[in-house]
Parts: C-alpha cells; structure tokens; sequence
C-alpha cells in the first residue's frame, strides 16, 4: 500500500463512522482531490467499504476480513514483535519467506502474514491445513541470544502465548491445554501448531523462526478426514467468529511478553505460566521417534532444557528432546524402585 493511500485509510479510521471531507483529506496529505479519489480507489480494490463520491466527503462503512499490516498494526501495543509485518494473499510456507528474509538480515520480531499456504509445514514433515482467510499463519525471525541446546524452550514459550491467547478469547471455561513439544488443545482437540526452525553458527543460535497456525474460523468438516475427529477451531468451540485481526494484536502482545520473560530469565520465568495449561503430567504416554523404537511410560514433567521426562515401565527416568506423543488418557502413579 502506498503512504499516501494509507494516511487516507488512517483518516478514515480515525473519523469513522463520521464523513471524512475530501478537501480536509487534500490539504492534509497536500494532494490534489483526484488524487485522493484514486487512494480511496485502491482502497476499495484491497477490500475496504468507503460511501463517498468525487467531490464530495467519504466515510468508511466496512474493513475487509484480511490481515493486512495496517489492520494488525492499529491497536497493536508490542514495542519490537511484528514491526515490520510482511503480508501476502498466499504463500508455499510463512516459515519458508521467514527464514529467506532471516539470511538476508531481517531484523529481530520480522514477522511474516499469510491468508493461505500451499505447502504449509508442520512437525516431522507433515503438512499443516492451511485454507484461505479463516485462520492465522505466521511466522516470526527472532534473533536469541541463546545457545542451540536451550532452543528447544522457545518452542515451549510460544506455546504459553498460544494457549494464553486461545483461553482469553474464549474465556475462562474453555479447557485449554498445551501438549509437548509444539500443539495447543481445546477439549483434547488441538486447535494449533507451531514450528521451529534455526539457524547456528557453531553452538550458537543466529535466528530461529517460529511458525504460528492458529485454527481460528475454520469448519471441523472441513479438514482433511485424517485428522478431522483430532482438530477443531475457537469457532466450531465457541460457536461465535473470532475476529482475526484482534487475536493477531494480542497472540503478539502476549508472544512477546514471554519472549521478554525467556531472555531475561530462561524457561524457568515462563515455566509457571507453561505449567498453567500442562496437563501431561501423569498421563500415560506414547512417544514416537524417527529411528528409533517407540517409548511407552508416563509423563512426569519437563525439563529445563525443555525436554519431556518420561517415566519408563522399569520405573527409570528419561528426558526426550524429540517426538511426537500420543496421549492414552489413563493414568497411573510411579513405580517404586525395588529394594537391592
């Protein structure tokens, strides 16, 4: 969007619902009133409903259901997260645009919007649903000054932003879990995934990017049958829609307050946040890992590296950085370790 467009769309906003005179608008932007004319244009063509004709007042009656940057950008109160905001129609992956503007030396909180992804990208190689203008992708360059084994906890801080934002859009009722390593659930169904991807120099994390999907209106019916019974959306959970640009401001605002809290202070300042919305501990567990056997035990925490604590049937303790859980619902308590 041209600056001229966008100081006549601010304009409107801040008039709204008044008329907005085209010869204020003219004098403000020092244009001619044909040229004003041609912004209110462009406008309507991004979606926008402006009344108004030439020569006279304009008002606007409507704003398009997109997340443009000018419509996440108002109301938002973060200092450096989504400054600056790239947005795009469609995309094969927000990762993948973050990541390319990450080695071109995007700065830190560069955050990446699509309406829709082709070729959207989850944990283990899966593909992420990604339909046109119903949820939010994005993706974000962070530049952490951590070392690549504390990575891991990032993945777990964007969780509590998520699970955070999902539990106040649909109030304190909502039974909002986060599931180890990256799934966010509502009511066991998850309802968003994120992903992680860096990039190090030695031991050290230049960029990581984080990917964000959040389900937000989509139809259940909808998703791929594979998976259908296992996902909702905070609207087939609320039956109400969720106005998409809010819940952008707000996962942001929240997103970086735990980011803020992690690089002060490690998982540890954001654990007792985390452990708000864990509710692994003591559940029997499946543990599935590429290359290796699948593990079976119960949860019994997470580690300060991030790992997931998994206590085996022999009643030995192990930490799993990796894999994917599958969580039965039973429960049992721990086993004692036999006398020698």
């Amino acid at each position: 969007m041209s600056g001229g467009a966008r100081q006549v769309l601010e304009a409107l906003f801040d008039a709204a619902p008044a008329t907005c005179s085209g010869e204020d608008l003219s004098a403000r932007l020092g244009v001619s009133r044909a040229q004003i004319w041609k912004h209110v244009g462009g406008l309507r063509k991004r979606g926008y409903e402006i009344e108004g004709a030439p020569g006279g007042g304009y008002r606007l009656l409507a704003r398009p259901d997109r997340l443009y940057p000018e419509e996440v950008h108002r109301g938002l109160e973060t200092v450096w997260l989504g400054r600056p905001l790239h947005h795009f129609e469609s995309v094969d992956s927000t990762n993948r645009v973050a990541s390319d503007l990450a080695r071109e030396g995007a700065s830190h909180g560069t955050a990446v919007i699509a309406e829709a992804q082709s070729a959207g990208r989850g944990r283990l190689g899966r593909s992420f649903f990604s339909p046109a203008s119903t949820n939010l992708y994005t993706s974000l360059v962070l530049r952490p000054e951590i070392d690549t084994v504390d990575s891991p906890t990032l993945l777990l801080a964007a969780g509590v932003a998520v699970a955070e934002t999902v539990a106040e859009s649909l109030g304190s009722h909502a039974d909002v879990e986060i599931k180890w390593p990256n799934d966010v659930l509502i009511g066991g169904r998850k309802t968003s995934g994120i992903l992680m991807e860096l990039g190090a120099e030695e031991a050290r994390v230049s960029y990581a990017i984080l990917g964000i999907g959040v389900n937000l209106n989509v139809d259940p019916e909808s998703f791929p049958s594979e998976f259908r019974a296992r996902a909702t959306s905070l609207r087939a959970h609320s039956g109400r829609a969720l106005d998409r640009g809010d819940f952008t401001r707000r996962l942001y605002s929240i997103l970086e307050d735990v980011l803020d809290a992690h690089a002060r202070g490690g998982f540890e300042a954001v654990r007792p946040r985390f452990d708000t919305h864990f509710k692994m501990v003591g559940r029997s567990i499946t543990v599935s890992r590429i290359g290796d056997d699948p593990l079976e035990g119960v949860a019994r925490g997470i580690a300060e590296n991030g790992a997931l604590e998994v206590e085996l049937r022999d009643g030995d303790t192990i930490r799993v950085l990796a894999g994917d859980v599958t969580l039965s619902g039973r429960t049992r308590e721990p086993q004692e370790t036999p006398a020698p």
